[in-house]
């Protein structure tokens, strides 16, 4: 078992009543439930936080290397459709 660090959390009494409730709904204890959701808005911080990054480097290559053009896109993907083995697009440049 991972080691523990002892916390206090005030709640206000309308909330508590609710992480009870819900808690009971689960099956489980009110130390679980909130254990278990503080752990997955953690883990989705996480991801967001992950997800911003990848999403911010895509944009930096985006913009050194280019882009491809919609109209460009299109043909070529109705030339897929048709059977057809289009070479790719070309990348053009990006305005910022």
């Amino acid at each position: 078992m991972p080691p523990t660090t002892a916390t206090s959390l005030k709640l206000p009494a309308e909330l508590k009543a609710a992480i009870d409730e819900e808690a009971k709904k689960q099956g489980m204890s009110s130390h679980a439930y909130m254990v278990k959701t503080l752990s997955e808005a953690s883990e989705r911080a996480r991801l967001q936080d992950h997800f911003t990054r990848d999403a911010l480097a895509a944009e930096q290559d985006m913009l050194r290397r280019g882009g491809y053009d919609w109209e460009d896109v299109k043909l070529h993907l109705a030339a897929r459709a048709r059977g057809e083995n289009p070479e790719r697009p070309p990348l053009r440049p990006v305005a910022e």
